[in-house]
């Protein structure tokens, strides 16, 4: 067969570390398996090392608009496992689940779930919107928190559920109703709903929703409130980085935290 047709052929029966072409780079890179209409892939390339390759795939398309069932249709295993199979060819160090209301519909078992089925699908290590989120709230300390969602109330509380069976405890919500079209909100809405949900009593502020932008808002947001804000996004790179030992790129309390590498 010519080279040039033979490019991206496996063996079938070849697993991990048995082919000649194994890397060796010393920064792997990061699987993402996102939702069919995602549609920030430029943002989370913001908070990558500029060594550090992105390999991202889609979720089968469906027409639901963005409910409790889509959540629930969006986290299927098998469409997850597959996902995640199609995204290991380039050998990425992890592969990161980038949906927050895919990863906390079903709760905290649901969560579990998901990883454990990018792990039994191959991924060297797996992570979620949703899984991050809670490791981030308790490396930060947060106890009560405020949240700022793009969903209908049915899916925020969801969301709200799913937190407190984490510990945590969601002293103030807000949503913007929408049922799609979500990556189209502009910073200026979202600056707007998060100011609306502070309370003296929340400890930090979660912007739900990977099709939410935020990387230029978040320092000027915690400048403002004077707490740390996560946003989804931020903590999916974020944990996705920290399992391969980098630091996220950007700013914000939570990637000020130092990462901690593991020694071979």
């Amino acid at each position: 067969m010519p080279a040039e047709l033979s490019v991206g052929l496996v063996d079938p029966d070849a697993g991990p570390g048995s082919g000649a072409d194994e890397p060796t780079d010393d920064a792997p890179g990061v699987g993402v398996v996102a939702p069919f209409d995602f549609a920030l892939d430029r943002e989370l390339w913001r908070w990558a090392p500029d060594d550090v390759s992105l390999y991202l795939t889609r979720l089968p398309f469906f027409t639901t608009p963005v409910t409790v069932e889509m959540a629930v249709a969006v986290g299927d295993r098998r469409a997850v496992r597959r996902a995640t199979r199609d995204v290991l060819t380039p050998r990425p160090g992890v592969v990161a689940f980038a949906c927050t209301s895919g990863s906390f519909v079903s709760g905290v078992a649901g969560e579990f779930v998901l990883r454990r089925t990018m792990v039994e699908a191959g991924a060297p290590e797996a992570t979620t919107t949703s899984g991050a989120l809670v490791d981030a709230l308790h490396l930060l300390g947060v106890q009560n928190l405020a949240i700022a969602t793009p969903y209908i109330a049915a899916v925020t509380q969801r969301l709200t559920g799913f937190l407190a069976d984490s510990g945590i405890s969601t002293v103030a919500s807000e949503g913007l109703g929408l049922l799609g079209n979500i990556w189209r909100v502009g910073y200026e809405q979202v600056v707007s709903i998060v100011k609306a949900v502070d309370r003296p009593e929340a400890d930090a502020l979660f912007i739900s929703c990977t099709n939410l932008p935020t990387y230029d808002i978040i320092e000027p947001l915690e400048q403002a409130l004077g707490k740390p804000v996560i946003t989804a996004n931020q903590v999916t790179m974020w944990a996705s980085l920290r399992a391969i030992g980098r630091q996220a790129v950007g700013g914000g309390r939570l990637l000020q935290i130092p990462v901690e590498r593991s020694v071979a």
